[in-house]
């Protein structure tokens, strides 16, 4: 308990610095947010059945709702089915969040401020505005489905369904107002590598080659000294990757800025999560990471995050993504951070790296997996350091995750013969045996 207060006491004197010292302002809207939900929805289509999707900010849903629904945790998410098939099809609301709130269930939230004509106009306002099943032959339908908040990102899955029929469509949701550590690099927009630079590998052997001969490890800015190893690669893009990992409940991260700052100092000082603490900047490539995600667990000092690179290698046109995974298990003092303070990291960095191959098998989205070198082995009795020189051990190797945006299951994911696990550690045995 001293040691946690010590800690937070710590942290909050360190990031109330950086308040102090002056951060970022919130980002204005760009035009696109300008123009509402709607303009930026995306669509997926499957055969003569398209669907578009957004997910609505809390400003937005105020506006459309009248009431603030973010406020007790409801997010609207806009849906349109465009039904160009034969047979009516019905919308799945649990595909959507498991555990959606009907409308006559979140006009009860304000129950206590609505009473009588106004309770029922409400209540009106917001059967009026769900989305109403089913979607006749020929015809389009859309509403709103009222789900968990999110922030940054939701993933708005949409089951389909009709006599015979299932269509299974998936969309990436950007949400405005969230100080996104990817939207200041438009990472999914942005074109960082010239045309000639861009390999686009086929040959399954020269890709293994490829991913091999990568940097071990990530460096600070100069690129002076190394860090935590590179022990991800992700294949994939917007329509089947990210999606995939926000299904699994991996979020985005927000940017350090003023916000971010004091809602970090609040977290430490109660003890709660905050499921999109900023992650501090490494660097590949000669630039920090594109894009980071993590997993919250109990408190801010727990947490699975991960940090990606966009890579100018392509793998059958698709994308590849070089990433650092790891499993911070603690926060402590160092002189090794500008902010004093740092996540420490469980040692064990193979466990992160297999628990989100694990995690992902259940995302629906995974094809194929595997691992490749690259790494370099390290011991528990000689582990590597990290930049701010926790000690890590690993067997190795990078985990290769390939991704589709057609549903697979369990049982049709392909393991990649690149190497074994088990190799791997009979080979650390028989080099720890020689030492």
């Amino acid at each position: 308990m001293i040691v946690a207060g010590t800690i937070n006491r710590i942290l909050a004197s360190a990031v109330l610095a950086i308040v102090l010292a002056g951060c970022a302002s919130k980002a204005p809207p760009s035009e696109k947010e300008k123009l509402g939900y709607k303009s930026r929805a995306e669509s997926r289509s499957d055969g003569a059945v398209a669907v578009s999707a957004s997910a609505l900010s809390a400003d937005e849903s105020l506006e459309v709702y009248g009431v603030a629904l973010a406020k007790r945790g409801i997010q609207p998410v806009w849906i349109e089915v465009e039904n160009g098939d034969d047979l009516a099809y019905w919308l799945l609301f649990p595909g959507v969040d498991p555990n959606f709130f009907p409308a006559s269930e979140a006009v009860e939230a304000f129950a206590s401020e609505y009473k009588g004509e106004e309770m029922q106009t409400l209540e009106r306002h917001f059967e009026t505005l769900a989305f109403r099943n089913p979607v006749p032959p020929g015809k389009t339908v859309s509403g709103f489905v009222l789900v968990n908040l999110d922030e940054g990102a939701k993933m708005v899955h949409v089951d389909l369904v009709a006599s015979g029929r299932h269509k299974s469509l998936s969309v990436f949701a950007i949400i405005p107002g969230f100080r996104a550590d990817y939207h200041a690099r438009q990472v999914f927009i942005r074109e960082l590598f010239a045309q000639e630079e861009i390999v686009n590998y086929t040959d399954e052997q020269a890709f293994r080659e490829a991913l091999e001969a990568l940097p071990c490890c990530v460096t600070n800015k100069d690129g002076t000294r190394n860090g935590d190893p590179l022990n991800l690669v992700i294949v994939g893009g917007q329509d089947d990757a990210f999606p995939a990992l926000v299904r699994r409940g991996w979020r985005p991260t927000e940017q350090t800025w003023t916000g971010s700052v004091l809602k970090m100092v609040k977290s430490a000082m109660s003890g709660e999560r905050y499921p999109y603490a900023p992650i501090s900047p490494l660097y590949l490539y000669d630039r920090p990471q594109d894009f980071a995600l993590q997993k919250a667990r109990d408190n801010i000092h727990q947490r699975n995050h991960l940090r990606l690179w966009l890579s100018p290698m392509q793998y059958h046109g698709k994308q590849v993504w070089i990433g650092q995974i790891s499993r911070d298990i603690g926060s402590r003092f160092t002189i090794h951070s500008p902010y004093l303070t740092t996540h420490k990291i469980d040692p064990d960095v193979d466990e992160a790296r297999t628990a989100l191959m694990e995690d992902m098998a259940y995302s629906q989205a995974l094809i194929k997996l595997g691992l490749v070198q690259g790494v370099g082995a390290a011991t528990k009795d000689s582990p590597g350091r990290n930049l701010t020189r926790d000690p890590y051990f690993t067997d190795g190797y990078r985990g290769v995750l390939m991704f589709d945006s057609h549903p697979t299951a369990l049982t049709d994911i392909e393991f990649l013969s690149w190497e074994s696990r088990e190799r791997g550690f009979i080979e650390q045995s028989n080099r720890h045996k020689q030492q």
